[in-house]
């Protein structure tokens, strides 16, 4: 009798049991999916970058206007020329000061011609005066004959001062006239491309206005060379310095990156409304060749290397937690958290210093909802699992 209940007690006990293990098995949570990496050796860089979008600048630009007023006469160029240096950008009308440039040209020569004849002159009465000296010595001439002749020769030596100053002052007179003239044609100072021309021929241009800026008549920039300008935050800046090279990225080349070299730094720091203080840096291009297809006014992206380190143990930075923690991939998948200490570091690779080993495992993917430790992960096929 005894035996038999003991037998239905192990039979119930083996029920319970089954069934308690089959509602552990069922209550087990699944495992997660997460993306993984291996820790690997390569190029970490410590970077800064522009806190706004920067811009593709000429390195020269002239918006050129007219100090005079006037009627437009004549506008040679047309917007996308290209034009050389001294090239006529427009001109005004200047018939009259033209003709002005004319009468005072030929005064001038005027002026050249009798101070020439004048010299001759004195030059004559000089040899005279000399010749009738010659002959008082042998008492052939009288002295008031000499005199008179050495007072004639000294006149007329005067007479050809004073007509060289003349010539010297119709020359002064017609670089003033043409220096009027040359207010009425704007003219190239460098080779570029016309960008925007403001005026059409017959219209009336006007000066502007002393501290009220108005759109250039012409505006005139060298596309042959090209860098970007870009704010840089104010707590960034004094780590940054001139030459210190960068990587340039367009969101009109999306799929290429630009080498360059920080070529000047604001003296200043900007102060904008609801704005961080950002320090202006601007950054050339390395080879110039690249830049054939842009435009200034392009958007552009700069990030300056301050450090780099070659072959180097590195993770994505994204992988790090709060407390300079990841998450390593343990033995059955399961999650470990591990300390690490780090070294130079940017947005994309942070150098790993101690706390990790090459091919260790580490999740990416750290901000899916339950990845934590102690849990258990299966690799996500975007994994980089190597070797």
């Amino acid at each position: 009798m005894h035996s038999r209940h003991f037998g239905l007690y192990l039979f119930l006990a083996a029920i319970v049991a089954a069934i308690v293990a089959a509602i552990l098995w069922l209550a087990k949570p699944e495992a997660i999916t997460v993306v993984i990496e291996k820790v690997e050796k390569g190029l970490v860089r410590d970077t800064v970058a522009n806190t706004r979008a920067g811009t593709v600048k000429a390195c020269r630009r002239a918006g050129i206007s007219s100090s005079a007023g006037g009627q437009i006469a004549s506008l040679p160029v047309r917007e996308g020329d290209l034009v050389k240096a001294g090239q006529v950008l427009m001109e005004l009308w200047n018939e009259d000061q033209q003709a002005q440039y004319a009468l005072a040209r030929s005064e001038h020569r005027a002026a050249i011609a009798r101070a020439n004849q004048v010299c001759v002159l004195a030059e004559v009465a000089k040899r005279e005066a000399q010749r009738l000296e010659k002959l008082q010595l042998k008492n052939l001439s009288s002295e008031e004959a000499v005199d008179r002749a050495d007072g004639q020769a000294r006149a007329q030596r005067a007479s050809c001062d004073a007509a060289h100053a003349s010539a010297e002052v119709s020359a002064d007179k017609l670089e003033v006239i043409q220096a009027a003239l040359s207010l009425t044609r704007l003219i190239a100072p460098f080779n570029g491309i016309v960008a925007e021309v403001n005026g059409e021929i017959g219209e009336f241009v006007t000066p502007s206005p002393v501290g009220i800026p108005t759109p250039p008549a012409i505006d005139l920039m060298d596309i042959s060379c090209l860098y970007v300008s870009a704010p840089i935050d104010e707590v960034d800046a004094p780590r940054i310095r001139i030459n210190m090279p960068t990587m340039i990225s367009l969101d009109a080349f999306a799929d290429q990156l630009f080498e360059g070299k920080v070529r000047r730094i604001a003296p200043y720091v900007l102060e904008e409304e609801k704005q961080a203080r950002t320090v202006d840096v601007e950054v050339d291009f390395l080879c110039q060749e690249d830049c054939t297809a842009m435009l200034p006014g392009y958007s552009a992206d700069v990030e300056i290397i301050l450090d780099q380190r070659k072959d180097v143990l590195r993770i994505p930075t994204e992988a790090i937690l709060e407390g300079n923690k990841v998450l390593l991939v343990g033995p059955d998948r399961i999650l470990q958290s591990r300390v690490i200490e780090t070294g130079i570091s940017n947005w994309e690779w942070t150098e790993i210093t101690q706390g990790l080993s090459v091919d260790d495992e580490i999740v990416i993917s750290v901000e899916r909802e339950g990845v934590e430790a102690g849990i258990k992960i299966t690799p996500d096929s975007k994994s980089n699992q190597q070797g």
